[in-house]
């Protein structure tokens, strides 16, 4: 082929620099049929264009400018590693005498300080945990159940699974018994590892999920295990009992290969059953491979590992600290506790979600408001000489560290050099905040469980918020119209649309669900997330808008209520919100779970006498006031005269798992916040019905 015009040569030139560092016949990356030969457009700094089809011409698909015309699906540095044993091998032979996992809890229920596993001795453990579920007829291949929050053994479990081809189906600790023996049953699970609480969870409907063979109890002693009847076919033993068994019965690896299912991951979801998401090896060392180019875990970095392991973002994170040779401290398994193991764990990496750093934003601005004249004026001036040298690429002047910041770090123990936010949008506000008073890269993430986790994350070097970065060199993305939305690739001044994302990142479709699996990918390999970005200069994704969840107002109009929700959440009386709107009515009403310091606090300087928090939320002129403040915020935001609430209900109590209104990731489950409140939906309405001269009901 002729490279003849100035696009091309750039190309050529890319590509033999490229290809000079890789042997062809490396498995390292691999080339996209539709844009292999394409020529693309660089004038974006963090991601380039590609036509679609080369047929078409149309310049809509990008990718990362770290990697324009290949899509990674290994380590740039270890093309063998192909699968999570290969990355777990690597990291042993490379840091055996490195910590690696280590807890603050004791056998007998104490808390102390960290006590460590190397990466050799975990894989001596993972060995025998492996050649245990072998003794007792486990056969390769079989589904097993990790039934328990985030502790050393959930890492060992899994690291026998990839060695000796199993597939591991994480389970919710918060999720129903409904849920579980579903998962249970749904996944045909073989053996489950639980812990004593969630032992009896499985014994109450232990003879409906009749494929259960083995019953493992971490933490839990031989003597103290119920005894099961002979016909029962489940054998129940504790952990150290099945470590006993492999080590004494060692059988060698039987790895699997990078094509092989590593894990089904059950989504919780808003609505309906769990799906379960099919995730390969490959999925998962393509996805963390391509994250690999913008962010380094090194082998002296300290995690902290409290999000749940059965999530995603927690599972890829894991997978990468294994590739860097980290150590991973676990939480003592409360997290009202987490600070107190902050400070002594001392991490380096941290990675959270929003919830929680609006929590971090919020009790750090208290403290300032409330320090008096002289000391708020300090931070507000260091604070803003801060910024200003950070979003000027400069450095900052470390005598507003030793006057004001250092103390602020040390409520994450002092050490933390990077900071990870995913599972939700993180305010530009909250990001700016924490880049400034923690003096670390903080970056946002994009992704979901059926795209092994990480579709887009933010470049090193980018000051800019509010936005989710580049796509992950593993994959491309494409935004698709929306017409009925009113989002399309002509819209000014940028375009919008549906993201769709495709490559090796891409999970296998959801466990024998064959019709959910062709809703959501289509025939060109596109995975249509439902989420609605737009692109930035720079070649920046930016997500403003959910698709999934739109309904229609009587009128016609279309809704999209998490768009609305993330909107109020900004008004200082909100800390969570439901909007609730149908086709039988033209207006929306919200349900406001109210921050409860806040409400305190104007409560006091209105001179508002109440007995207690619910009291005070029933009170008319409350509401009134928190209606009006969010109606503020709705016009800052520039939301359409139907997109306000026109009436608001204030609760006392948050949407929580327990109570059924969130699920593990902190999403609002929409059908069950509509059932819970439902009499509160009604009454609103019935009060806009009373006093709008036109009605809701058309």
């Amino acid at each position: 082929m002729e490279f003849s015009s100035p696009a091309q040569r750039r190309l050529q030139t890319l590509r033999s620099h490229l290809d000079s560092s890789q042997a062809d016949d490396q498995p390292s990356l691999f080339l996209n049929a539709t844009a292999s030969e394409a020529p693309f457009s660089n004038e974006d700094s963090y991601s380039v264009v590609l036509p679609e089809k080369l047929d078409t011409g149309i310049w809509n698909v990008h990718r990362s400018a770290k990697s324009p015309t290949k899509l990674f699906s290994r380590f740039p540095d270890h093309p063998e590693i192909g699968t999570l044993h290969d990355n777990f091998v690597h990291a042993v032979e490379t840091y055996p005498d490195n910590k690696y996992l280590g807890t603050r809890a004791r056998p007998d229920g104490t808390i102390g300080e960290y006590t460590w596993m190397t990466y050799a001795e975990t894989a001596s453990a993972r060995q025998a945990i492996g050649s245990g579920l072998l003794y007792n007829g486990i056969n390769h291949g079989a589904c097993v159940g990790l039934y328990f929050i985030n502790r050393p053994e959930w890492l060992v479990v899994d690291h026998a699974c990839a060695a000796y081809s199993f597939i591991s189906v994480p389970l919710y600790d918060t999720l129903g018994p409904d849920a579980v023996k579903f998962v249970v049953n749904h996944a045909t699970l073989q053996a489950i590892f639980c812990v004593p609480q969630t032992l009896n969870t499985l014994l109450s409907f232990l003879s409906e999920i009749p494929t259960i063979r083995l019953v493992v109890v971490v933490g839990g002693a031989d003597e103290n295990l119920p005894s099961l009847p002979p016909g029962s076919g489940v054998k129940i033993a504790s952990y150290q009992k099945l470590l006993s068994q492999g080590r004494s019965s060692v059988h060698p690896f039987s790895p699997p290969k990078p094509e092989d299912i590593a894990t089904i991951c059950y989504t919780s979801g808003t609505t309906g059953t769990p799906k379960g998401a099919m995730l390969s090896h490959e999925n998962l060392i393509s996805n963390v491979a391509g994250s690999s180019l913008s962010i380094n875990f090194l082998p002296d970095d300290i995690y902290i590992s409290y999000l749940p392991l059965a999530h995603i973002y927690e599972r890829s994170n894991q997978i990468m600290g294994v590739y860097g040779g980290v150590s991973i401290g676990f939480y003592q398994g409360d997290i009202m506790k987490l600070m107190d193991d902050l400070a002594v764990l001392r991490p380096t990496v941290f990675c959270s979600v929003p919830r929680l750093y609006n929590r971090v934003y919020d009790g750090i601005t208290s403290a300032v408001k409330s320090s008096g004249v002289t000391k708020r004026r300090l931070f507000q001036l260091a604070y803003n000489s801060k910024k200003k040298a950070i979003l000027n690429g400069r450095s900052p002047s470390p005598l507003w560290d030793k006057l004001v910041f250092n103390k602020i770090k040390e409520k994450l123990g002092g050490r933390v050099r990077f900071m990870g936010s995913g599972a939700s949008p993180l305010s530009p506000d909250v990001m700016d905040f924490l880049r400034v008073c923690f003096g670390c890269s903080v970056r946002e993430g994009y992704g979901m469980t059926e795209t092994s986790c990480v579709i887009s994350s933010m470049d090193e070097g980018d000051n800019l918020s509010g936005h989710v970065g580049s796509p992950n060199p593993a994959c491309e993305v494409k935004l698709v119209d929306v017409p009925e939305m009113n989002y399309t690739s002509e819209d000014q001044p940028y375009p919008r649309g549906e993201i769709c994302v495709r490559g090796p990142i891409i999970f296998k479709g959801y466990y024998k669900d064959e019709e959910q699996t062709k809703e959501i990918m289509d025939e060109d390999g596109w995975l249509h997330t439902g989420d609605i970005g737009l692109w930035l200069p720079g070649g920046r994704l930016k997500i403003v808008d959910r698709k999934k969840n739109i309904f229609k107002l009587a009128q016609g109009e279309y809704i999209a209520p998490e768009k609305i929700e993330n909107v109020y959440t900004k008004c200082r009386f909100v800390s969570q919100c439901f909007i609730h709107g149908d086709s039988f009515n033209s207006s929306l009403v919200a349900i406001v779970a109210v921050d409860p310091d806040v409400m305190k606090d104007w409560a006091a300087s209105e001179d508002i006498k109440y007995e207690n928090l619910g009291q005070l939320c029933k009170d008319p002129k409350v509401r009134k006031a928190v209606l009006a403040e969010m109606d503020i915020v709705g016009r800052e935001a520039q939301l359409r005269g139907f997109e306000f609430a026109k009436a608001v209900t204030l609760v006392p109590e948050p949407f929580t798992l327990e109570n059924g209104l969130l699920t593990p990731t902190f999403k609002v489950k929409r059908p069950q916040a509509k059932a819970y409140f439902a009499e509160a939906i009604s009454k609103m309405y019935a009060e806009i019905a009373a006093w709008d001269p036109m009605p809701s009901k058309l």
